[in-house]
Formats: C-alpha cells, sequence, structure tokens
C-alpha cells in the first residue's frame, strides 16, 4: 500500500495542469506550460516557422545542448510544438509550433510591450533575427501604417525574410524561392545597427555610413516605413 503523500504526488505528476501551483488560472498553467528557463524564447525562435535543432543553439547562444532538449522535449509533450523529418535531399529533423503554438504570439508580443516600459529594458543587448522582426510586428503604429504598402526584403546575419505591409498590418515569413520582388532591402550582420534607425531614430544615412547597414532599392520608402516603429515611452 502506498503512503498518502506518494499517492498524491503521482497523482500530481500525471496532472498537466496544476503540477507547479495547483491553481486554475489560465496564466498559472501558462506558465506551467512556458514558464521554465528558455521554453518561450524556443516558441518565439520558431514563430516564423520550423528550424533545426542546431539553429536554436545558434539563435540562443546561451542555452546548452542538454537544457535545448530537454526544453524541447517538454513543448512537445505539452503539445506546444512538435518534430517532423524535412524530405530528401534535406532530411533533416525539424522542429516547428503546433497551431495552437502559434497562438502564443500575441502573449509574447504583450510581454514585449510590457518590458519595454522598464527604465531597466536596454534595447542595445543582442537580438536574434526572429526576435528582430517579431519586434517590428509589434512596435509598428498599425494606424500610421495604414497610409503605406510595401514588399521589404531583410537579410539579417545570413537569414533571409520577405516582410508585406498592406492594411496597416505587416505579415513576414522567412524568404523563399518566388518570392516577389521587394520595393527595398535592408541588409544587416545584427540586429542592433537597424534598431538604431527604427527605434533610435538616428539617420539612416549616418547608420549606413557606418558601414553595418545597406539598404536598397526605394530608400524614400524605406525611410517612410521605418517611422512607423518606436518603443512604447517608459515608465516611473
Amino acid at each position: 500500500m502506498k503512503l498518502q503523500k506518494e499517492t498524491k504526488e503521482s497523482a500530481k505528476a500525471e496532472r498537466a495542469h496544476g503540477v507547479w501551483y495547483d491553481d486554475a488560472c489560465g496564466t498559472a498553467f501558462a506558465l506551467e506550460l512556458i514558464g521554465e528557463r528558455w521554453s518561450l524564447l524556443i516558441v518565439r525562435e520558431l514563430m516564423l516557422g520550423a528550424r533545426r535543432f542546431s539553429d536554436l543553439r545558434a539563435s540562443l547562444p546561451g542555452i546548452s545542448a542538454k537544457v535545448l532538449t530537454d526544453r524541447l522535449e517538454g513543448l512537445e509533450a505539452a503539445g506546444v510544438l512538435l518534430r517532423r523529418k524535412l524530405p530528401p535531399p534535406a532530411a533533416a529533423q525539424v522542429y516547428e509550433l503546433t497551431e495552437w503554438g502559434y497562438l502564443a504570439e500575441p502573449a509574447i508580443q504583450e510581454l514585449g510591450r510590457w518590458a519595454a516600459r522598464s527604465p531597466a529594458h536596454d534595447p542595445r543587448l543582442p537580438l536574434s533575427p526572429v526576435s528582430l522582426m517579431l519586434s517590428l510586428r509589434t512596435m509598428i503604429d498599425h494606424a500610421a501604417a495604414r497610409a503605406l504598402a510595401a514588399t521589404i526584403a531583410f537579410d539579417v546575419g545570413g537569414e533571409r525574410f520577405l516582410a508585406r505591409l498592406a492594411g496597416g498590418e505587416l505579415a513576414i515569413a522567412r524568404a523563399a524561392d518566388g518570392d516577389p520582388a521587394p520595393d527595398f532591402t535592408v541588409t544587416t550582420p545584427v540586429a542592433l545597427p537597424f534598431l538604431r534607425v527604427v527605434y533610435g531614430k538616428q539617420p539612416l544615412g549616418e547608420v549606413m555610413a557606418e558601414g553595418e547597414l545597406t539598404v536598397t532599392g526605394d530608400r524614400d520608402l524605406a525611410e517612410r516605413v521605418f517611422a512607423l516603429f518606436a518603443l512604447p515611452p517608459k515608465c516611473g
């Protein structure tokens, strides 16, 4: 016969909800699903499409292979992501979000807006290419954006994306063969030079003259698009 404590612990371990907090609140459940260190950032890195294990490690340089493996297994068991094998000739295993997993983007955006209002937030720290793209989707002025339409190609440290601005919304996906020609292309080895333009409001020509950022194509349209983005005001 099992001790009462052992029985309760076994039952608790079998539950998907309440294992940490024993709380019916959806926020508590969300933290149980993605509250472990690195879990939410893994979800962030998958928000624009499937990635290989090595891609995720490169985008999250502080994570160990063991922790990444553990978090991927936990997120898969929770139904947030799944594994699949690409067809030949790639034949590589990739991780991608489930339909439910993709629904986490609004939560990530709101957390980003909230955290950016802290005086302690430092926008000069490194930012992954995917995080940069999601930041643009989060910090755009939707009302002002309705006056513009543009197709924008991004190359951030070798990762390529195509953004379509229309109707005040910014759709972003990984670049693919057959994509339409962009109105302009942004190329930068890391996020910071571009962040200095869109959030720091440093003149585009000044940043380009430093040699770390290039914008080719319709530069007038590019500057009008870049003006649509701003960090929220600080609190306190």
